[in-house]
């Protein structure tokens, strides 16, 4: 008969359930309830009622599945709680949460979840635990809103830049298309390149799908993983220019109400669609050649 292989942390083992303490599970979800049920209720209104970050509450979910699949890793080894790290990573959560809360910044508020977390790891099992829940932990960074300072940096050039792609591609295929800035003329139309369409939260949305994917792939080598990871950008960006090109088309044959109407909200899910039929194609390639050298998956 087979071994089965032994479990590496991204779905539930095959040992025995871990008995949990009834009450000390229960104080702990009373605490985190009260803590965070109000933070993501704000977050539900604001930052996740956006196109741009509406990811958030499936990064939530995904980390809370990927936490549940590993709580026999997590909880079945021997405890060793690091109490000195533990107590001052807590106190750092909670003083970025107070600060957060009361000062209405939400993120710092959004970012003690992560740290709080981590310290509560510590102080019940020790290192070890943080240590095998790298990869979740590491994911929940995807749920923190981005900083408004920080977007704003990287929005104007990154819409310059498909603007000029887009313009560039569309006039060599023929068309009567001009740029000013991030504003595309074609024929009697005039197209602002909005900030959804710099792509730079698409590329966060994606980066954080396609590190889902290779935790679930379970790909053994490292530089794979990395190559994957990083071509995620340039697929990201070209998946945006796609979505520019279809919406200046759309508006160029159909007009300005169409464009504007259903057809923009059709072109988002286009993006998704080409950037995951790229990664999957890029995975493909990588398959080629790592598969043949010992990165093919690990047993799960």
């Amino acid at each position: 008969m087979a071994q089965s292989a032994p479990n590496s942390g991204a779905f539930p083992s095959a040992q025995s359930p871990v008995k949990f303490p009834v009450w000390s599970l229960v104080a702990f979800c009373l605490a985190f309830g009260v803590m965070y049920v109000p933070t993501f209720t704000t977050l539900a209104h604001t930052t996740w009622a956006t196109d741009e970050q509406g990811h958030g509450p499936l990064i939530l979910a995904a980390c809370a599945w990927l936490l549940w699949g590993m709580r026999n890793d997590l909880f079945g080894q021997p405890a060793k709680p690091a109490l000195v790290p533990g107590f001052l990573l807590l106190a750092i959560g909670l003083t970025m949460y107070v600060v957060g809360r009361s000062q209405g910044v939400i993120e710092f508020e959004a970012s003690s979840l992560l740290l709080v977390l981590v310290a509560c790891l510590l102080l019940v099992q020790g290192f070890a635990a943080v240590r095998r829940a790298w990869f979740p932990f590491l994911f929940l960074l995807f749920m923190v809103p981005l900083p408004g300072a920080f977007v704003q940096a990287l929005t104007l050039p990154l819409k310059s830049a498909v603007s000029m792609v887009a313009e560039q591609v569309l006039y060599w295929a023929g068309y009567p298309i001009g740029r000013t800035g991030v504003i595309l003329t074609i024929g009697p139309y005039q197209l602002l390149v909005a900030d959804a369409c710099s792509g730079l939260n698409s590329l966060f949305t994606l980066e954080a799908l396609g590190l889902l994917y290779m935790n679930i792939m379970s790909y053994k080598s490292k530089t794979r993983n990395v190559i994957l990871a990083v071509g995620i950008v340039p697929i990201s960006f070209v998946a945006n220019v796609t979505r520019v090109i279809i919406l200046v088309l759309i508006t160029y044959y159909l007009g300005d109400e169409v464009g504007q109407g259903f057809a923009h909200e059709f072109a988002g899910l286009v993006l998704f669609s080409v950037a995951l039929v790229l990664t999957y194609g890029l995975d493909r390639l990588l398959a080629a050649r790592f598969d043949d050298m010992g990165g093919a998956r690990d047993g799960r």
